[in-house]
């Protein structure tokens, strides 16, 4: 089970999730976010962990120079792409360095169609990407807002055979993810708020937990 703390903002944190056992930390580059983090912070989060354990860089609607900008400053090999990013913008990232992808979809109660027609598109395109991430969708939100995604629906819909790895976030927390990953049967979990004592602040007792409950039923 791949399971990733996102919205890391600082060192001391990031090592303490390396020892906590996660497969991967996400850095936010997203500004409105309050677990944003600057270029400059997130090299020094890079250097702390080095290759211990996968970073992802969460990118929302940025500029294609400014996310090469930030892989090359960080030196980030894998990026996720939160906002509404087409297919050709994933294909045109994908020739500017050998990242891995991985593409976000909020999905709600009206299903799975829009995740469907953009995996056509990206096949079309040549894109090959490492996972996708399913969310909650939330009117006027990029994520991070404790919502569930729709787990049943994932549960029954999501075309495990032809369709990239489903990493599971949106709402996750201690307490539920175990029921989480027995439902979903997702490659992956994703949290953020639901590890937190405060917003932007992570709590190692929350990462150790989760960590624990998620591949307790993987």
């Amino acid at each position: 089970m791949w399971v990733k703390i996102c919205g890391i903002t600082d060192p001391a944190t990031a090592r303490g999730v390396v020892e906590l056992g996660a497969s991967a930390i996400g850095l936010n580059f997203y500004a409105p976010s309050p677990r944003s983090v600057t270029a400059e912070a997130a090299r020094e989060i890079c250097r702390e962990v080095e290759s211990e354990i996968d970073v992802v860089g969460l990118f929302v609607n940025h500029s294609l120079e400014a996310v090469s900008e930030i892989v090359m400053s960080c030196g980030l090999t894998t990026v996720q792409l939160h906002g509404n990013e087409t297919p050709e913008y994933v294909a045109r990232l994908a020739e500017t360095a050998p990242l891995d992808i991985i593409r976000v979809y909020r999905v709600g109660a009206s299903g799975l169609d829009e995740a469907r027609s953009d995996l056509q598109q990206c096949r079309q395109l040549g894109i090959r990407l490492r996972a996708c991430l399913v969310d909650a969708r939330v009117e006027g939100a990029f994520g991070g807002t404790g919502a569930c995604a729709p787990w049943n629906l994932l549960r029954d819909e999501w075309l495990q055979d032809e369709w990239p790895p489903l990493v599971l976030a949106g709402g996750l927390h201690p307490e539920n993810v175990a029921e989480a990953v027995r439902t979903v049967r997702p490659w992956g979990v994703d949290v953020a708020s639901g590890v937190e004592s405060a917003p932007g602040i992570k709590s190692l007792e929350h990462v150790r937990r989760f960590v624990e409950n998620a591949r307790s039923s993987s």
